[in-house]
């Protein structure tokens, strides 16, 4: 069973609440803070083009895919709040270059490493693959690993 729209607003608005509360809470908020809810989400039913996941679609999907968008943006909530505040942590990459690969935002080395390898195969010159794309592989693969 789907949620009505004004419990799945209620919910939007309480996220937005909770991603100030988590990134702000040992600093004052900015007067107009850049959130990652604001890309992600809003509470109009007119869509905003940069907008993910608008009310409507979010309105339309299962409460399983629901989930997943919520683990999608906690995620970038997260990451976004280890790089403002300088911390860093092994199993969080950026989810910017992890796209890039076709990976989930949550994917670790080792989804790293082996889609990395399928890519490889895929574009390597010697194989018969685009050098250009081949070098944009490398790069991304080596700011996801660190090498």
């Amino acid at each position: 069973m789907m949620p009505s729209t004004d419990s799945l607003k209620r919910k939007l608005r309480q996220l937005k609440k909770l991603e100030i509360g988590l990134r702000f809470r040992h600093r004052p908020a900015p007067e107009n803070p850049d959130l990652v809810w604001d890309s992600f989400f809003s509470t109009r039913g007119q869509a905003r083009p940069a907008v993910r996941y608008p009310l409507p679609r979010l309105s339309q999907m299962s409460r399983e895919e629901q989930k997943q968008v919520f683990e999608e943006y906690f995620y970038w909530v997260y990451f976004r709040y280890y790089q403002e505040n300088g911390l860093t942590a092994d199993n969080v990459h950026d989810p910017q270059l992890l796209a890039l690969l076709g990976l989930p935002p949550y994917a670790g080395l080792a989804d790293i490493k082996k889609r990395f390898r399928e890519l490889a195969k895929r574009h390597h010159p010697d194989h018969g693959g685009d050098s250009d794309k081949f070098i944009e592989l490398m790069q991304v693969y080596e700011k996801l690993t660190g090498q």
